[in-house]
């Protein structure tokens, strides 16, 4: 009997998380990635509570996670002459373990590529259903017909875009933007440090890129493949600013990496159309909450567990997907870190900064964040469970 056979959209987490699954159960997998290779570095991502460790274990990736932990840094906000303000814990900013998304990303390569195709360099132009499956047409590789075709392609993706309709109808730009450099040295000793003013943030320092920035705007018309003009774009930014940011944007033509994109929502009434279903960022958006790695690998679970439960049944699967996650997803659609890792005032700044110098508030934020992570009963697939 022939392997039912998937396409997935995107080599970042959710899609080799998927992927990882559907091997294992006995699909042909090929994963098709923009890039031209598994993308390195990267800000730090988080896993939080059992249910993320779960997850991780049953993968059987847990150890090599473990093994390649950033540990939970402590993060202290300054003033303008350096000055600590607050110092936000380790616990709060890394979960219970934080890695390198870099690092995440190569270790599910290493353990899919063994069982699944890779075509980097690539991307999909064109998907047509039909009664018995997908055509696909690629940049680059042939046109090939697939049973399902999964997005898992990120906030702006183009099996969305494809298969559900222009991103203007789905996506929600929510105020602000981040950036992310290596700037290929560490600054201000390599402690981890954040400078605010209103409206704008730059950090340093710790297991994410060595410069990371956060800014409100208007929402901004640029090519995203044009990451010369998104440096300009951020230089633009935080002109005039204080603290040591002048130094940090003097360096960003230089960064060996850089990433620029907006914090914004992601809402669909649905996961899937026909044989096409949305995983990751591309159904449950980036809001950089710190949620977003924890939905992708639990989302990748879920949605290849209700493959194997219905027996390969798509359409049984995706409605039996969409009811078990999204009530787990809902807090994509709540809210941005945007103000929150740049508040639009002083006086704002301050309040953040004393949430942090209480203990009572502290142990509310971290309570709250265990109960979002652990709010899904994992059924046990391979059991039948």
């Amino acid at each position: 009997m022939t392997k039912p056979n998937v396409l997935i959209a995107g080599a970042g987490i959710a899609g080799p998380a998927l992927a990882l699954w559907l091997t294992r159960y006995g699909y042909s997998v090929t994963v098709v990635e923009r890039a031209p290779s598994v993308r390195p570095g990267g800000q730090a991502v988080d896993f939080k509570g059992a249910t993320h460790r779960t997850v991780l274990a049953r993968m059987g990736i847990l150890d090599d996670v473990v093994a390649r932990q950033t540990g939970g840094t402590d993060q202290t906000i300054i003033d303008a002459g350096g000055r600590p303000q607050a110092v936000i814990p380790g616990e709060f900013t890394g979960g219970e373990i934080e890695i390198r998304r870099g690092d995440l990303a190569g270790i599910l390569y290493e353990h899919t590529a063994p069982h699944c195709e890779y075509l980097f360099g690539d991307t999909i132009t064109a998907l047509t259903e039909t009664a018995d499956g997908v055509d696909v047409s690629f940049a680059k590789a042939a046109p090939r017909r697939f049973d399902l075709v999964v997005g898992a392609d990120g906030i702006h993706s183009t099996v969305r875009r494809l298969a559900f309709g222009p991103e203007a109808g789905y996506v929600t730009f929510l105020g602000h933007y981040y950036a992310l450099a290596e700037l290929g040295e560490q600054v201000d000793g390599g402690e981890a440090v954040m400078y605010n003013e209103p409206g704008r943030m730059a950090a340093v320092g710790g297991p994410k890129a060595s410069a990371f920035f956060v800014f409100a705007s208007p929402e901004l018309d640029y090519d995203r493949t044009d990451t010369d003009t998104q440096r300009k774009l951020v230089a633009a930014a935080y002109r005039d600013a204080g603290w040591r940011v002048p130094e940090l944007i003097e360096k960003l033509p230089g960064a060996r990496e850089f990433y620029l994109d907006s914090l914004a929502r992601v809402t669909v009434d649905h996961y899937s159309r026909g044989r096409v279903v949305l995983l990751g960022d591309a159904a449950y958006g980036n809001t950089l909450g710190g949620f977003g790695t924890g939905l992708a690998i639990v989302g990748a679970y879920v949605l290849a567990g209700e493959l194997l439960a219905a027996n390969g049944d798509h359409r049984a699967a995706f409605a039996r997907y969409e009811d078990q996650f999204r009530g787990y997803a809902k807090i994509s659609q709540r809210g941005s870190a945007g103000p929150f890792l740049a508040p639009p005032s002083r006086l704002r700044i301050k309040l953040r900064d004393r949430t942090f110098k209480s203990r009572f508030l502290l142990g509310l934020m971290l309570k709250a964040t265990d109960k979002f992570a652990t709010d899904i009963e994992l059924k046990d697939y391979a059991s039948g469970s």
